[in-house]
């Protein structure tokens, strides 16, 4: 191979990682504040495609328009959700333990809702549109357009909402109930305020990571399941609960599957992901940038 060979090769698998990240960080951020493992959230990044789809074969509304709606409209779901269901949770569970098996239980019901809602609505035919498909060149690489700007949002995407945590006193926040819910509210950290804000803000960055895949990908209802999966494995890789980590780990488990696949077999992307999520469970089940 030559070392163009490589760069396009890494640049693929960097590409994917990023979309994997921006998936990963809204889960991670639900669960390592909240205790919230909502393996729903694939079905609302499948939402946030659709929703782009729609608004652009039907009212010719650009996708790039549609990224901040996206995360709006998910946002806003979000906070109603959070409201209807997981407020209630954490009123009614005598412990953590119980609150996260009830938690649990209800993201696997809203994960069938919005799979059947979304079925139903559009059916199960495979969906899409052409969208800056033009190849750009890089060097003697070529990559097609809508990727490259796939990977610029998602990693400005998944940026900002690292720099929000790190350096705002909305973060600090966050931060603080993550290290110690109980220290947290003793300072007085408002979690009722807090709590469905970022519940709302991680459905948002599912629904532009949606928005973001439906530009290069074709899309369907069950198209979420998979990026649930690979979301818990990249938060495995970076740590439960770090954001940079959950970036980090998105890139790497996406170079990682170009390597594999390209030395192997495409057929084998998924036991690679499982053999990579085995091994860290096994060897660093603190993740690999747990400090």
């Amino acid at each position: 191979m030559s070392l163009f060979s490589w760069f396009e090769l890494i640049a693929s698998g960097l590409i994917t990682g990023g979309i994997y990240a921006l998936v990963a960080l809204g889960l991670n951020l639900q669960y390592g504040l909240m205790r919230i493992l909502n393996i729903a959230h694939g079905e609302f990044l499948m939402l946030g495609a659709y929703l782009t789809w729609m608004a652009h074969t039907t009212l010719g509304i650009s996708p790039l328009l549609m990224v901040p709606v996206s995360f709006l409209l998910l946002m806003a779901l979000g906070l109603v959700i959070h409201k209807l269901c997981f407020r209630r949770l954490t009123v009614t569970s005598p412990n953590l333990d119980i609150f996260e098996a009830r938690g649990l239980m209800v993201a696997f019901g809203l994960m069938f809702l919005v799979q059947n809602f979304a079925s139903f609505m559009w059916g199960g035919d495979l969906r899409g549109y052409d969208y800056l498909a033009e190849p750009v060149k890089i060097g003697e690489a070529q990559f097609a357009g809508n990727k490259l700007l796939v990977f610029g949002l998602a990693l400005l995407f998944s940026g900002a909402l690292i720099a929000l945590l790190r350096f705002t006193l909305l973060g600090k926040g966050v931060r603080a109930l993550m290290q110690s819910p109980t220290g947290a509210q003793l300072v007085g950290i408002d979690t009722q305020r807090l709590h469905p804000l970022m519940f709302g803000i991680g459905l948002g960055l599912s629904g532009v990571a949606g928005c973001l895949l439906s530009m290069a990908y074709t899309i369907t209802p069950s198209m979420g399941e998979p990026y649930t999966v690979t979301a818990l494995i990249v938060i495995t890789l970076g740590g439960f609960g770090s954001m940079s980590g959950a970036l980090a780990g998105g890139l790497l488990l996406g170079v990682v599957e170009a390597l594999g696949m390209h030395f192997t077999n495409p057929s084998l992307k998924a036991l690679l992901s499982y053999s990579v999520f085995i091994a860290v469970l096994l060897l660093r089940p603190r993740g690999l940038f747990a400090k």
